[in-house]
Formats: structure tokens, sequence, C-alpha cells
């Protein structure tokens, strides 16, 4: 099929800006959100009670290096679903459908309808060193420990990945998903005084980002199991053909 000769198809076109607000959403969730002060305080090796007369550049470059950090395990692991895709590209309609399935089943679980199994999060009992030099290594335990916690909108773009059918498309899909949960740290960082306000604010209404958060994995799941996402594939591939044409 022509979609899956090129980089930049009209499924990975679609998907793209799922990932990236599936990325915020994470960000956002209730296990994310109150620890970015101590993981800006940690990368940078300042003290919470310091982190707002903190140089601005040292808060940027620890808080780039601890996305980098996480972005590594990501991308690494969608590309091995893009290639997984790939071998299973002869099943991808009924896979398209089952993971649709448990995209909706992840989104139900999100906003805490469905209980995750066994209400525990697993987390890595590693402690990188303090400041710059560790990270990029905290961001790499926390891209291993704390996806149980982010767990359903980040499977949902693993399913994805899966169904771009190559490595480099699912890749790309997966650091679409890492700009949007990685965005808000180096944001936080740069000008944290005043996101802390918006924090407070999230995290008084989190119960509406969840619902949020799972309402978009459900939709997406819907798309997928019903066929729309593949309709909405094709009308993608021709609007891109078309455009391409044109320049």
């Amino acid at each position: 099929m022509g979609y899956n000769q090129t980089v930049l198809s009209g499924a990975l076109l679609l998907a793209l800006p799922v990932a990236l607000f599936g990325g915020l959403v994470s960000f956002f969730s209730p296990c994310v959100l109150p620890l970015v002060p101590g993981y800006l305080s940690y990368v940078t090796g300042v003290g919470g009670a310091d982190l707002d007369e903190a140089r601005r550049g040292r808060m940027f470059l620890g808080a780039l290096l601890f996305v980098l950090g996480f972005s590594a395990v990501f991308v690494s692991t969608g590309a091995l679903f893009g290639g997984l895709g790939a071998e299973l590209l002869g099943h991808q309609e009924l896979l398209t459908r089952i993971f649709g399935a448990l995209t909706i089943a992840l989104g139900l679980v999100f906003m805490g309808v469905i209980p995750r199994l066994g209400g525990r999060e697993f987390r890595l009992h590693v402690r990188p060193g303090v400041g710059l030099a560790g990270a990029p290594m905290l961001g790499v335990v926390f891209g291993i420990g704390w996806t149980p916690c982010i767990g359903p909108t980040l499977a949902a773009v693993q399913f994805l990945a899966i169904n771009e059918a190559t490595a480099t498309r699912g890749a790309l899909l997966t650091l679409a998903y890492c700009l949007g949960l990685g965005l808000p740290f180096i944001v936080a960082a740069l000008a944290f005084r005043r996101t802390l306000g918006a924090f407070a604010w999230v995290k008084r209404h989190h119960v509406w980002v969840m619902r949020l958060g799972g309402g978009m994995l459900i939709a997406t799941g819907v798309l997928l199991v019903t066929g729309v996402w593949a309709d909405l594939v094709y009308e993608m591939q021709v609007w891109s053909a078309e455009f391409t044409v044109g320049i």
C-alpha cells in the first residue's frame, strides 16, 4: 500500500496530534504533576526552597537532560513496536480493531472507571547522582519505573505505533508523545514561580484532567474499532498526496 512507502503517511499525520496530546495529559496526571518540583530540584542540584532563585540556564539544561533521558527509553520502545507492526502487517485490519478495543479499556482505566490492576505502581529504587550529571539517568529511571503510572496513554500510543508498521514511524510517533510529556517540564523549569499557580489549579481539578485524557483514549479506540480511523487515514493520504503534487 502507498502509505507504507513514506514516513509522513496519512496514518502518521493523524496519529501524531493524538500522541502529542497523550503526552500532555500524562504530564498533568496525578502521579506526575505533584513530583515536578522534586524532579527539577533533583536534576538541577538546587534545593526546593531555592528553585525560584536558580539560574534559568541551569534549570533549562537540567530539565532538558531529564527529558532526553526518558525520551530515549520511550522512542526506542516505539521503534520496537513499529518494527513489530511490520511483521504483523498482513493482519492489520484485525489488529486495528483489537487495539481499538484495548484503547477503549485503557481510557476507562485512565478515567478511574476500571481500577488499575493491583492498584500499585512499580518504581525502580535507583537514585542517580544529584545535579546535571545525573539528570539523563534520572530520566531513564523515570521512563522505566513510571511506565505503569502513565501506562494507559503510553500504551495507546504504542498500539498506534504497531499500526504504523515501521520502526521509523513508530519512533516518530513516540517522539511526539515525549514532546507532549517533556515540553511542560522544560516550561516549568524556565518559569517555575509562574507555573506553580497553574499546577495548583490542575491538581484541584485533576478529576477532569483524567476524564479528558480518558475520553481522548476512548474516542481514539472507537475510531479504530469502527473503521472510521482507516477512513480518516485514507482522506489524509489523499490530502497529503495532493499537497505534495501541488508543491
